[in-house]
Order: C-alpha cells, then sequence, then structure tokens
C-alpha cells in the first residue's frame, strides 16, 4: 500500500496545468509532454454533473494502479465526445492525428482481414490524451503486444439478465471461485462498473486462445447443467431472463475487455473495481447490491487503504488444468 502512495506523490508531481488561461482551450504539462486539452467543464455525465475534467482528473489520480494493467495492451478506445447520453463509437485504429510518444500495436484482425494499429498506453501523457478524446471507457485485449496470440489471463464476464442483479451474479462468482479452487486455481473478482462482475483467472504463462476459450466456454456449459435456473452460457439474448450469463467468448483473440479501474457510461461514472472474495460473500449475505457499486472518490479511497486488489491478474502464474 505505501509502493501505491508513493507512485501516486510521484504522479502529482509530474502534472502541471493548465499552462494557458481557462477557458475551452488548455494545455496539461505531463512528464514533459504538453497535451492540449478542450471543454474541460464540458458535463459528460449529465445526471451526476461528472465533467471531463474531472474525468481527465480520475485517470491522473488512479493512474499508478491503472497503468500497470494497460501496459503494452492494445486497447480499443469507447468515445462519447457528447457525453454518455449522446451518441458513442468504438475505435479500434489509433488516430492517426495522435502524438508520436503514444506507443501503438499492429495486429492482424482476421474479420475483416485487416492490419490494425492498436493505442497502448504505456505511460500517463497517453493516459491524459485518451481522456481528453472523451475515451471514457478502456477496453483491452487479454494478451500483451509482444505476443498476441498468448493471453495473460481467463476472463469470466457475468451478466444478468433482469430481473436478476448483481447479487445473482455475487452467487455465480463464488461458485466459480470454489470450482477454480478445487482445480488448483486463484481468482480475482471485480466489478464489470455495469451490472455485473467479471471474474479473472491469471495465467502469465504461455498458452494460446484456443484453450482458454475452450476451458472457459467448458465451465460455463458445465454450470448452465447443473444450475439451468441460475446460469446460461449460451449468447442468445432471449435466454437470458433471470439468469446470469456466464459469458466464454470474451477469451479470444479479436476480442476486448473493460479494463479495471475503468469508467463506464452509465447515469453514473462508476468504475469496474477490484473486490476482495468476502465483499462478495458480504453483500450476498445481506442482500444489499449497492455494495458492489463504487464512484471514482470512493475507488481512490479504497486504493489508499489496500492498494490494487487487482494486482494479481499482473504477477501470479498458473497453468490451466486439462478438463
Amino acid at each position: 500500500m505505501s509502493e501505491v502512495m508513493e507512485r501516486k506523490r510521484a504522479v502529482r508531481k509530474r502534472v502541471r496545468g493548465p499552462a494557458s488561461p481557462p477557458g475551452d482551450h488548455s494545455v496539461l504539462t505531463v512528464d514533459g509532454k504538453r497535451i492540449p486539452v478542450t471543454h474541460l467543464d464540458k458535463v459528460l455525465y449529465p445526471k451526476a454533473g461528472f465533467t471531463k475534467g474531472q474525468v481527465i482528473d480520475y485517470y491522473i489520480r488512479i493512474a499508478p494502479v491503472l497503468l500497470p494493467h494497460l501496459r503494452d495492451r492494445p486497447l480499443t478506445l469507447k468515445r462519447y465526445p457528447n457525453g454518455v447520453n449522446g451518441p458513442f463509437f468504438y475505435q479500434k485504429h489509433c488516430p492517426e492525428e495522435r502524438p508520436n510518444w503514444v506507443a501503438t500495436a499492429r495486429v492482424w484482425g482476421e474479420q475483416k482481414e485487416e492490419e490494425i494499429c492498436f493505442c497502448v498506453v504505456n505511460n500517463l501523457p497517453t493516459l491524459v490524451w485518451l481522456g481528453n478524446l472523451a475515451d471514457l471507457e478502456l477496453h483491452t485485449s487479454l494478451a500483451r503486444r509482444t505476443n498476441v496470440e498468448c493471453p495473460i489471463m481467463v476472463m469470466f464476464d457475468l451478466d444478468p439478465g433482469a430481473p436478476a442483479t448483481i447479487l445473482e451474479c455475487a452467487e455465480v462468482a463464488l461458485w466459480l471461485k470454489y470450482v477454480l479452487e478445487k482445480l488448483g486455481l486463484q481468482s480475482v473478482v471485480k466489478t464489470s462498473g455495469s451490472k455485473g462482475l467479471q471474474v479473472c483467472v491469471p495465467l502469465n504463462t504461455p498458452t494460446i486462445h484456443d484453450l482458454t476459450k475452450a476451458f472457459a466456454r467448458k465451465l460455463a456449459e458445465s454450470f448452465e447443467q447443473q444450475n439451468p435456473g441460475l446460469v446460461v452460457a449460451k449468447m442468445s439474448k432471449d435466454l437470458r431472463r433471470g439468469k446470469v450469463l456466464v459469458d466464454w467468448s470474451q477469451n479470444d483473440r479479436h476480442k476486448s475487455t473493460v479494463c479495471v479501474y475503468s469508467l463506464r457510461a452509465k447515469d453514473n461514472p462508476t468504475v469496474s473495481t477490484p473486490l476482495t472474495w468476502n465483499e462478495v460473500e458480504a453483500a450476498l449475505k445481506k442482500k444489499d447490491g449497492t455494495k458492489l457499486s463504487f464512484l471514482p472518490d470512493q475507488v481512490l479511497q479504497r486504493v489508499a487503504k489496500h492498494g490494487d486488489l487487482f494486482a494479481p491478474a499482473l504477477t501470479l502464474k498458473q497453468k490451466l488444468p486439462a478438463l
């Protein structure tokens, strides 16, 4: 935890600005890079009154724990130029008009049979630059640019179909944790920042997407067979009502998943937040889903207290067992 605090203090020293008079156009100096920022007072979350300036400020303050999870991972942008109530668009190709210090990763896209030049967030200036583009959500590949064929984790995305809620996701997540432990695997859990939870199995050892995807699918289908009243493993939306979709399909070379500590484009600026398993159990026991939803200031307080609860995703080395 003290290491995180030191990193936060170091980040604050590295950011200066605005270097021009307040107004629609300013300049932030970050690690010696001058970054034009515009319309900082523009409200991007109308219900909460949360502005573009506050988005950038959050990403600067959370950067010490966020950047390690973004490092060297191809990023898909999800931009909301007119706020969460306006049109948005996904952007895989890194904008051509980008600073020369923005790292990129060239990855062959099999769907459109073209090379995609993804942005890669390896430093604080890049994170601030993306905030100025109203890239509210950060969606990363499950692999690093150094070896896009080798995922560093398996991800289970637990998505509730109404009237099921995050509490049903908590029940499934705890069940999944138990089964993974029986297989000799540790896992970490986070909120999606939206409706559900996401369970991550750190690997950080050589593997391929075909194996991780098959593993996730096998477990998801097994859960569906054992509890068809609560779990669904098929992607059809018609089957999801009142159940939790255990989405195994994210474990694919061409897909991305919202990064831990990313904002989400909801009415309020909720954050994809790492949890302890005790917190998941407590929320389920008290039947209180509000204990599994967090805003930026709450997340920053949690990091100051607990450090990065999702750090094992980057460091823990495990191998998938044969199923």
